[in-house]
């Protein structure tokens, strides 16, 4: 069995393979090639969670264990750990052990680069993230390898971690240019992005009612029912896609509480798979994830190792 601890299993997954294997996984879905149940919730403590998420395809399977403990700053530990365990579908053998974090992120930004991809009319140049955390660096990593993205904007509540956020992505891609704006300022004063992604755990709207028609939102960060990144009325005046509409049915906060038309809402498989008729908006995204995109990430794993 092959062990990637984070770096090794960052430098296996680039975004290249893992959006294309994102397409394919989708089309197995559709056609009911992979079982992948929702995940289990297991409560370790109240402020602590284990996660599992199993998927089973022709070739391989997995399972993500990830737990999630609020309090590990106190122990110098971060918050979210876990591995992800590959093996192979004929006969169980293990192939790989991922770091579980690491494939979570980048599955995740490559998620969001499928659903641009689908959705928008035209190759990105410019991005303005919500948030300052891992999935930021992640998908301002994937926008800049994948689309080549060479514009950003930064917004969060603390303005000195925007900054250092936008400083620290400067020095790791000296070619882009990257702007803080204060998170008040998102009311009244828009830039003007082919992108706006949030990647918040906000119990509010963080993505601003007043998006330009061209901007394509997507929301990432909102995974639980009490979470909230988009603002009702915009989920209201667009079409909504999502990545897994299942899921999207008891952990997708923004949709939830702005009580969408469940029989409206497009998912990204069917997108992928009948085409996206463009109107004078653009959609908004939603993004909640799960096991089958991380069985994606465990193909491009393995295949780069393989013989």
């Amino acid at each position: 069995m092959k062990i990637f601890d984070a770096a090794s299993t960052a430098a296996a997954l680039p975004y290249s393979e893992l959006v294309p294997a994102l397409v394919k996984v989708a089309q197995q879905l559709r056609e009911g090639e992979i079982n992948a149940p929702e995940r289990m919730v297991v409560e370790i403590d109240p402020a602590s969670v284990l996660l599992c998420m199993p998927a089973v395809a022709a070739d391989i399977g997995m399972t993500k264990l990830i737990t999630v403990h609020a309090n590990n700053a106190q122990y110098q530990l971060p918050a979210i750990q876990g591995e992800v365990v590959v093996f192979d579908a004929a006969s169980g053998r293990r192939l790989a052990l991922l770091h579980g974090p690491t494939v979570t992120a980048r599955r995740t930004a490559a998620v969001s680069l499928l659903g641009i991809e689908a959705l928008l009319p035209v190759k990105p140049k410019s991005a303005l993230l919500i948030g300052t955390g891992v999935q930021a660096i992640a998908h301002a990593d994937g926008l800049i390898d994948y689309f080549g993205v060479h514009e950003f904007w930064v917004s969060a509540r603390d303005l000195q971690k925007t900054q250092a956020f936008c400083d620290a992505l400067q020095l790791r891609h000296p070619q882009i240019t990257v702007k803080p704006l204060a998170a008040a300022a998102l009311a009244s004063d828009v830039p003007p992005v082919d992108v706006m992604i949030a990647l918040t755990t906000s119990r509010s709207a963080v993505i601003p009612v007043n998006i330009a028609a061209n901007t394509l939102a997507i929301g990432v960060g909102a995974f639980k029912p009490d979470m909230v990144e988009f603002p009702a009325e915009l989920l209201h005046s667009r079409t909504v896609v999502v990545d897994c509409l299942a899921s999207a049915k008891h952990e997708a906060g923004d949709l939830l509480q702005a009580k969408i038309d469940w029989d409206k809402v497009r998912e990204l498989p069917d997108v992928l798979a009948h085409g996206f008729v463009q109107q004078p908006l653009l959609p908004v995204y939603k993004t909640v994830g799960q096991a089958a995109w991380d069985l994606a990430a465990a193909r491009v794993a393995i295949a780069s190792f393989a013989d």
